[in-house]
């Protein structure tokens, strides 16, 4: 029988191919130790943008176990630019449906989604963009979410 670890190692494994291809300009995702999320500790990443012409989409990615107790997540959201503008959003991610069904790719009791945050944007500067993620669920300890990323890619206007 497969440990938890090793279910989830394989399906971070897939996560990282799938992730894989000419569109992207950055991925990382942030562990969560122990599937404990604290409302005081963000996740942050440091973006290096250098195009400014091109229009990108953001993803935001969650990865959950089953023993999360919601069926959603909602997040604080934000970017500071290289100019230190700041803009804050609050995002909802919806992890299950409304039967409890968990939504998303998922093998063993782990569950991946990819949730488009903002869709053929600009950066309007060149430079280091900081985005921090925090959960903004009622508990201060959120206990299920075992990763949170970020995907920026390229996006083809038609």
């Amino acid at each position: 029988m497969l440990t938890t670890r090793f279910k989830s190692l394989i399906v971070f494994c897939l996560f990282v191919l799938m992730a894989c291809n000419n569109n992207s300009l950055y991925e990382e995702n942030m562990h969560i130790p122990k599937l404990n999320w604290d409302a005081k500790e963000p996740v942050v990443f440091n973006v290096d943008i250098l195009d400014t012409l091109n229009a990108y989409s953001i993803y935001v990615n969650v990865r959950n176990s089953s023993n999360y107790e919601m069926k959603n997540l909602f997040l604080f959201i934000q970017t500071t630019s290289p100019s230190g503008a700041t803009l804050r959003d609050t995002f909802e991610c919806m992890l299950a449906d409304d039967r409890g069904k968990w939504l998303g790719s998922g093998w063993g009791d782990i569950y991946d989604n990819r949730f488009v945050y903002k869709k053929n944007i600009r950066f309007p500067l060149q430079g280091t963009y900081s985005v921090e993620i925090t959960q903004a669920m009622r508990t201060e300890q959120l206990t299920g979410i075992s990763d949170v990323g970020i995907r920026i890619e390229k996006s083809y206007l038609k």
